[in-house]
């Protein structure tokens, strides 16, 4: 039986990681292992300045007082004899569509799993309703893993419509839209008069063609984008060389 490592950044209590095991338990080993608390935009932070615990639930799961990154990289990376065949990180609450994975700590375990040589797969419900849904995606998903051959250092990033199973259209395989510019910071006091600063809301969808990841979405189709770690903008290597030589 294949084995699966589970993770997440909404927290080791979080309903979607249930929902996730509950839909793959009959298709694989499983061990889950995931934040505390939710670490929702860890993006691909490691905790470098003080050791990590790992503490072991009463159902099984582990949690880590660290980030999603850290959770798989423990996962991953020795604390177990047996590595996994493959690492799946969600079900997320909410879209992990466009620029979030820049910042995702969802997408970010999976990317982890990844550089740590495991097939992944980063698994979002673009809403909080049916995870039953997510997790029927997910399952049938994994059923097909070994028939696919990703690249090295890729990964796929799965978001789903937030609906009944009967009304999803179908399955397309996207890239990542943009969005613009996120709104201003929100000025709030703290009970001593101080100020104090709240992330605002994500920008509005600047580029959400037929072929993105929202428009996929938008329409009911459940969305897969192959991600890739290597960020090198490749085709403007020239023209960088081009402009260093011309300042020399």
């Amino acid at each position: 039986m294949r084995r699966l490592l589970l993770s997440n950044d909404d927290g080791v209590h979080a309903p979607g990681l249930l929902a996730l095991y509950e839909a793959l338990m009959p298709h694989a080993k499983l061990r889950v292992v995931a934040p505390d608390r939710d670490k929702s935009g860890a993006s691909n932070s490691l905790t470098l300045s003080r050791p990590l615990a790992l503490s072991a639930l009463d159902n099984g799961f582990y949690s880590v007082d660290g980030t999603p990154a850290d959770c798989v990289y423990l996962g991953v990376n020795g604390v177990w004899d047996e590595k996994p065949d493959l690492v799946i990180s969600g079900i997320n609450h909410g879209g992990n569509l466009g620029d979030d994975v820049l910042y995702s700590g969802t997408v970010a375990a999976a990317m982890e799993g990844r550089n740590l040589g495991m097939a992944a797969i980063a698994m979002s419900l673009v809403g909080s309703r049916y995870f039953d849904t997510a997790g029927r995606v997910a399952a049938s998903l994994v059923g097909a893993a070994e028939q696919l051959s990703l690249p090295p250092r890729s990964l796929l990033n799965v978001n789903v419509p937030d609906l009944p199973w009967e009304e999803i259209q179908g399955f397309r395989v996207t890239r990542t839209g943009y969005r613009g510019p996120a709104a201003r910071p929100l000025e709030v006091l703290d009970p001593r008069g101080r100020k104090r600063y709240w992330i605002a809301a994500v920008g509005e969808n600047a580029d959400d063609g037929p072929d993105t990841d929202f428009a996929a979405v938008e329409a009911g189709f459940v969305s897969i984008t192959p991600l890739q770690t290597d960020l090198t903008r490749h085709a403007t290597i020239d023209d960088v060389q081009g402009w260093l030589n011309a300042l020399t």
